[in-house]
Formats: C-alpha cells, structure tokens, sequence
C-alpha cells in the first residue's frame, strides 16, 4: 500500500465506508474498520483521563469514591459487554451473508433488551447508593462524598448499556465510523461539562464529584438519542425501520443464547477486578487512589488498542458469513501484531515516565507511590495483552464465547485472585502483588488464547 493509497483509506475510514470487508484485501480492511475504532476507543480514553484529573482535584476521598462506583458498575458493564459480543456476533455474521434485513432485526433485539435490564438496575442501585459503598468498604468520609455520585451513576446505567449495544452493531455492520461519530459526541460533551458541574463554573451548580457523573450522564444520553437517530436514519450497511420494530422469539434467542455467555465471560473478568479492588480497600483510600489513577492511565492506552480488537472481531464474523474463515484467521494474527507494537511502544514509555505521568494527576505524597508502582507493574504485560485483547475478540466475532470464558475463569478467578491475595498477605507484598498479579494474568491470557486459537474450533461455531 502506497503512502498515497494508505492517506486516502484513512479519509474513507472516517467519513464512512461502503466497502465489502469480505472481498477487499485484508491489510486495507482491518485499516478501514480500525481507524474509526481506535478514534472511537481514544475518545474513551480521553475522557477517562480527563475526569479523573478534575475530580482528583478534590482530594483521595473524591478519586477513591469513584474508583469504588466504577468496580460496582462491573454488573452494567458486564450485561453491556456481553450484549455487545451477542450483538456485534450477530450483526456481523448476518453481514457476511448478505442478509441485511436480519441484522436489523437483531440489532432491535439489542436495543430492547437494553432497556429492559437498565430500568431495574437502575432504580435500585440509585436508592442503595450509600450501603454500596459501605459493603465495598469505603470509610464514613468516602462515602459522605461519593454517595451522590454512585446514586447518579447508577440512575443513569441506560445510557451507558444502550452506547455499547448500539455501538456494537454499527461495528458487527462494519459502520464504525458512526459508532465513532456517537462516542466523540457523547464524551466531547462529558469532558466539556466536566468541570463546569464538579467545580460550578459560571452558571453551573457547584456539585463536587457528584457533578462528574451529571456531566457524563447528559453526554452520554445525548449520544444515546444520536445514536437511535442514525439506526433509523441508517448507514451503509444496516439500517432499522418500521417493519423491523417487533420481538422475534427466534432472533431474541440467538441474541439471549451468545449474551448470556458472553455476560458470564465479561463477568468472570469483572468481578476479579472487584475482588483485587476489594484487597486494595484494605491497605487504605492513599493505595485505593493511587490504583485508581493509575488504571485510568493504564486504560488510556489499552481502550485505543480495542479498536484492532474489534475491527478483528467484525473481520471474523463477516468472512465466517461469508464462508471464507482462512482469511478471517489471518485478518487476527495481523491485527495483533499490529496491536503488538502500539502497546510495546506505549508499555516502554509508561515505564520510564511513570513518576510525572502519576505526578500530573496528584500531589499527595502518599498516593503517588502508590500510582507509580502500579503504571509501571502493569506495563509490563503490555506486548502479551496487545495479542490477547485481540483473540478474545476473535474468538467472541466467531460466535465462539465459551473459549474466552473458560479462559477467563481459568486466568483471572483461578490464578490471578490467589496469587494477589498469597503475594500480599503471604509475602507480604501490599498493594504491589494486585499490580503483579494483573501482569502476570494478562500474560497468561495472551498465552494460553493463542494455543487455542490455533486449534481452529471457533471456525466451525453457527450464529
């Protein structure tokens, strides 16, 4: 591919391709889908840097309380990432078919169970806001001033479950410059009022960290209603109508069936993040905080990098519906290698300036330790995660979402849990054996994914 010829598919990218992901040759497609998905994923980034930089403003108890809501949010992001695998498995794979008018089909079955799961969620995680974070074991002073925050962030989880389930299916479809488009316009929004509702800037109440989650509710749900505007609108490759507005039993099963694994596999991981959060909790909010700054930096780097990880999921949903799974094969041995050298590169640069990265988020003295320690641990699982985001995405673009589950279970609840706990408790490691056992967990993912990536299984899943 010429300079020139690489120039012009980036301009295509963005603006939103017509093109046959089964048909074009495989370096230009995984270009076309993840220029938009790794925008979409820096935007994510970049709001999750900003809104810690402001809230860290207001002190340990402030980032602590919100690192906090964010392990108890692992149920909405669960439900949210097993809908999306079921969604974009499905989407992609009708596809590749050429059957257009079943993806719209599924992708309303997406948006309906969407809200039918938000609505209870939300109520009741709204009402409990302060015994959540009692039962997280937050001090009395966190939460006093995050129980506003948990409250709002709970009432409003819709906007977030319908972001990633429409997003999913403009991705399945291969429109992922509009599920661009709906993520800038969300979080754009978010880091704009920010800071206008934590601090009060001009007419805006002074809300302190409540005021991060006000910002990011409005940013969202406006990028929700732009979001169903342009299903109805439609893309180039799927577009939702009048004549799709209804349950289809058969549809709604094969969704329900892929999710629900899909729930279990995004829950395995989730919920071993809350248990590592749960062993920090206990060293005090400085190593809590720390933690907390640190992966919102980790997670800057690595939410670009799902961009490749889902251009190889749409890739691979597409060619299996098209019947070509060689190629789908080595569309995810590209993507990875590609995703490979981004996160090597970044990994280096977080080891090395890990102390003014952290230093640019807090000043406190005992926090910063804390941070450091963790951006650097972590870091270096960064070449081995690059390749295994990218075959867990594979395997879930196939259909195939018990693999990554029993991957899942295996490295993050059977290895990463007890070493964290024996390395702090039994060596006497501190917060510094979560920071370990994370690295070395994704390492073992990444290993384990490619032995069984090759066997070849996942090729024969149906959808």
């Amino acid at each position: 591919m010429t300079q020139s010829d690489f120039w012009s598919s980036v301009r295509e990218a963005l603006r939103g391709t017509r093109q046959d992901f089964t048909e074009v040759p495989i370096r230009r497609a995984i270009l076309l889908l993840a220029v938009p998905m790794v925008l979409e994923m820096a935007m994510e980034s970049l709001f999750v840097i900003v809104d810690i930089f402001w809230v860290s403003r207001l002190g340990a108890e402030a980032v602590a309380s919100v690192g906090l809501t964010e392990a108890m949010f692992a149920l909405i992001y669960t439900i949210a990432v097993g809908l999306s695998i079921g969604a974009t498995a499905t989407v992609a794979r009708r596809i590749g078919e050429k059957d257009p008018e079943r993806a719209a089909r599924s992708a309303v079955q997406v948006i309906v169970l969407g809200f039918a799961v938000a609505i209870p969620i939300g109520v009741t995680g709204a009402l409990l806001a302060p015994r959540l974070l009692g039962l997280m074991g937050a001090s009395a002073e966190v939460i006093e001033q995050g129980r506003g925050y948990t409250a709002v962030m709970f009432g409003g989880n819709a906007t977030v479950l319908l972001l990633f389930l429409g997003n999913a299916i403009f991705r399945g479809a291969g429109d992922a410059a509009i599920a661009m488009r709906v993520l800038w316009l969300a979080n754009g929004l978010n880091i704009l009022l920010g800071p206008c509702f934590i601090f009060g800037l001009g007419p805006f109440p002074e809300l302190g960290v409540t005021g991060a989650a006000v910002a990011t509710n409005i940013g969202r749900g406006t990028g929700v209603v732009y979001l169903l505007f342009r299903l109805w609108r439609g893309g180039a490759h799927i577009r939702v109508q009048r004549r799709h507005l209804r349950i289809e039993p058969r549809a709604l099963a094969t969704l329900v069936r892929l999710s629900a694994t899909g729930m279990l596999q995004s829950l395995v991981g989730m919920t071993s993040w809350l248990a590592l959060i749960r062993i920090l909790s206990g060293f005090g909010s400085a190593a809590l905080a720390g933690y907390t700054i640190g992966v919102r930096i980790i997670i800057f780097a690595l939410l670009p990098s799902w961009g490749l990880g889902n251009a190889a999921a749409t890739m691979v949903g597409q060619n299996l519906g098209a019947g070509k799974p060689e190629r789908a094969e080595q569309a995810v041995w590209r993507a990875g290698f590609y995703n490979m050298v981004f996160l090597g590169v970044v990994g280096a640069v977080f080891v090395v300036f890990a102390e003014p990265l952290i230093g640019a988020f807090t000043r406190d003295a005992q926090v910063l330790p804390y941070g450091v320690s963790c951006l650097r641990t972590v870091s270096l699982g960064f070449l081995f995660y690059a390749y295994g985001m990218v075959l867990s995405q594979a395997f879930n673009g196939a259909g195939d979402v018990w693999t990554p589950t029993f991957i899942n279970l295996f490295c993050f609840w059977l290895w990463e849990l007890p070493l964290a706990y024996a390395l702090a408790h039994g060596f006497g490691w501190g917060p510094k054996s979560v920071f370990a056992a994370i690295a070395i967990a994704s390492s073992t993912y990444a290993v384990v994914g490619a032995l069984l990536f090759r066997r070849g299984r996942w090729k024969l899943k149906k959808v």
